[in-house]
């Protein structure tokens, strides 16, 4: 492995509960796990190398956090190769845990590939173009017509600040669209920042959906708590509460600043989203909507 490529640090471990109960069946939408370089290599072109975080390790983030059912999200280091999360999906599911996936897949799949992969319970396809590994635009196009009929998604990992091209063409797309970490724009730009205003008319027009994850991603802050995310995140819930989810981001890869506390991200949500039966269809009936869970 290059010297040249980052080592992450770590998670931070939850020690602590949250103030606020979550209710039954509250769904983590957002979240990874990494194995041994050894076991299940990386891709050569990556921006940065993980530590190991186990699934053992991210159920008990759930188990402190009230989670009872999550989304497993391919990050960009391992490319194409589905395979960790397709057996941690499959190992959650032995031992009677319901969660989901969204993978990273070639152009040329072919049906049978993503037959399996929605048997084991993945649902979407990422698409990556902020960091290297992952999906670019031209190689989602010709998937959205095939995986429509098995009722998936795309997930955007993009800036919305600088990709109008792209959030110009959402809404005729054949599929549901996701957007990570609140469009992942700096937070210090505003929620009338042309692309952002462009991402909360997707929401209005039930066009796209977004995850209210990543704020430390886009704080300006040095450290918690991060203010400057309020307003965009309660923008995007005034848009369209119906199409808002809930995610940790962990173990927060690739981020150099100081490592945020889990349990005050999802505290987050109640500053944000001060009403408790809105905080509930955002955390349970949103994704099992989209995800969908057997309710």
């Amino acid at each position: 492995m290059s010297s040249e490529i980052p080592f992450c640090e770590a998670a931070r471990t939850v020690l602590r509960r949250p103030d606020v109960a979550v209710p039954a069946k509250s769904c983590d939408t957002h979240a990874h796990v990494f194995a041994r370089h050894e076991d299940y290599p990386f891709t050569p072109n990556r921006t940065y190398t993980p530590p190991e975080a186990s699934l053992e390790q991210y159920l008990e983030l759930h188990r402190m956090l009230g989670i009872e059912r999550g989304v497993l999200v391919q990050p960009s280091v391992y490319g194409a190769d589905n395979s960790l999360h397709l057996h941690a999906l499959r190992q959650l599911r032995e031992w009677g845990h319901d969660y989901r996936g969204v993978c990273v897949v070639a152009p040329d799949i072919s049906m049978t590939e993503l037959q399996e992969l929605h048997e084991a319970g993945f649902r979407g396809v990422r698409m990556n173009l902020l960091f290297r590994g992952g999906l670019q635009w031209n190689d989602v196009l010709g998937l959205a017509d095939r995986i429509a009929a098995l009722g998936w998604h795309l997930q955007f990992l993009i800036n919305v600040s600088d990709c109008g091209d792209i959030m110009d063409r959402v809404a005729d797309l054949p599929v549901p669209v996701v957007f990570d970490h609140m469009g992942h724009m700096p937070a210090a730009l505003g929620a009338d920042e042309p692309g952002f205003r462009k991402l909360l008319g997707l929401l209005s027009d039930n066009k796209a959906w977004v995850k209210l994850s990543g704020s430390y991603r886009v704080t300006l802050q040095g450290e918690y708590p991060y203010p400057d995310v309020a307003a965009i995140a309660r923008a995007l819930v005034v848009a369209n509460a119906d199409r808002c989810v809930w995610g940790s981001d962990w173990p927060h890869p690739h981020f150099s600043g100081l490592m945020p506390d889990d349990t005050d991200l999802l505290e987050d949500l109640v500053a944000w989203v001060p009403d408790a039966e809105i905080r509930k269809r955002i955390l349970v009936s949103n994704p099992a909507r989209l995800y969908g869970f057997d309710d």
